[in-house]
């Protein structure tokens, strides 16, 4: 059995250490970077936490594939990186989509957490944030008829302008009368419910498809099949 300093989600003990007493390997990042849940028990309260772990050093791969954390002969610390704990948000079933940008990737995960724990205006205000970034930087530059500052700020004038004039694909303009003309839609009333919610994570969802995952997609594929030709 080997030993994790954390702070305790249980009984709030800062840097207390836990004996770690088995884990799983959840996902590998960057090609190297090893994540694990691994079930630990405070030493302070005796009760359990399953903390999330990442791995520190593209060094320690041949470590990690010989022994198990549970197995170390020193401390995880050295080797991982403590980085959160299982809770009730973590029965997110909503993934975002692929190749998004780093911070609407962020926003749109935090919105999924929201909404896996019952906080739809929460939820909702996060995915419409995230298409609030993806669509302030289509608009062009300068003087242009119709698009004023009062359009620019509000996402709710935005998006009409933007599929007026052809920069958002007509196929979406339906799901997206889920974004009102106020500004807010409710989510800063807090009058939204799941219906309403789920419908702004909808026309999210298949608005950053559309903007990223499939251009990225094309892009790689395009990519593949020069390497092929390349080698051939």
């Amino acid at each position: 059995m080997s030993e994790l300093v954390a702070n305790c989600p249980r009984c709030k003990a800062k840097e207390m250490t836990f004996d770690l007493i088995c884990e799983i390997s959840t996902y590998i990042e960057c090609s190297w970077q090893r994540w694990f849940e691994a079930f630990s028990i405070c030493r302070q309260c005796n009760r359990s936490t399953v903390f999330v772990l990442a791995q520190r050093e593209s060094s320690d791969d041949l470590l990690l594939r010989k022994t198990r954390l549970s197995e170390l002969q020193r401390a995880v610390n050295q080797v991982m990186y403590v980085k959160g704990h299982i809770t009730l948000k973590d029965q997110v079933s909503e993934k975002p989509p692929e190749h998004l940008p780093e911070n609407i990737n962020a926003v749109f995960k935090e919105g999924a957490a929201c909404m896996a724990i019952g906080c739809h205006n929460a939820g909702a205000t996060m995915f419409r944030l995230c298409i609030d970034l993806a669509t302030k930087s289509m608009l062009p530059e300068g003087e242009v008829e119709g698009l004023n500052n009062k359009v620019r700020r509000n996402l709710g004038l935005r998006l009409p302008w933007l599929f007026k004039n052809n920069i958002l694909p007509n196929a979406l303009e339906e799901l997206s009368s889920c974004i009102k003309d106020d500004g807010n839609d409710g989510a800063h009333e807090g009058t939204l419910n799941e219906q309403d919610a789920e419908d702004i994570l909808d026309f999210t969802y298949v608005l950053l498809e559309r903007l990223y995952t499939e251009p990225k997609r094309l892009e790689l594929a395009k990519e593949r099949r020069q390497a092929r030709r390349t080698e051939a």
